[in-house]
């Protein structure tokens, strides 16, 4: 398989849904990608749903399932929704740009939002909770 960088949206998008992705693929900014092009194709609930199981399922066949956060997965999808991912006018160069924070300082942006305690709580790691400081959009 090619690295992840240079694959096709397409591409990119199977390997992520099918968990064959290499693990060059399973890093921040290769989430924030499936998100932005799950968010490019679906509604926002069912952009929520695939993005978060298709992390599971990849953690889970790379071997390193602690790896994912179930709260910290859900609140970036739903922020990048907020930051325009889902207008297809918006190209990913551009959504990054306008959204560097997500990218750069994604705990920083998250810490609006949560406080540590709860962000770090098992309960926010295994299932979806609720901000304890503002909510997300």
């Amino acid at each position: 398989m090619s690295d992840p960088k240079s694959m096709s949206d397409e591409r990119f998008l199977a390997a992520f849904l099918d968990a064959s992705m290499p693990p060059a693929g399973f890093d921040h900014l290769g989430h924030l990608r499936a998100a932005w092009l799950l968010l490019q194709r679906r509604p926002l609930e069912a952009a929520v749903i695939d993005t978060c199981e298709a992390i599971d399922r990849l953690a889970n066949r790379l071997g390193v399932p602690g790896k994912y956060h179930r709260t910290l997965s859900e609140a970036l999808v739903r922020l990048m929704a907020d930051g325009g991912a889902g207008d297809p006018a918006l190209a990913w160069p551009d959504f990054l740009a306008a959204n560097a924070g997500l990218v750069d300082d994604a705990r920083g942006v998250l810490a609006t939002h949560y406080s540590d305690e709860v962000l770090n709580s098992p309960a926010a790691r295994q299932g979806f909770v609720p901000p304890d400081r503002l909510p997300l959009p």
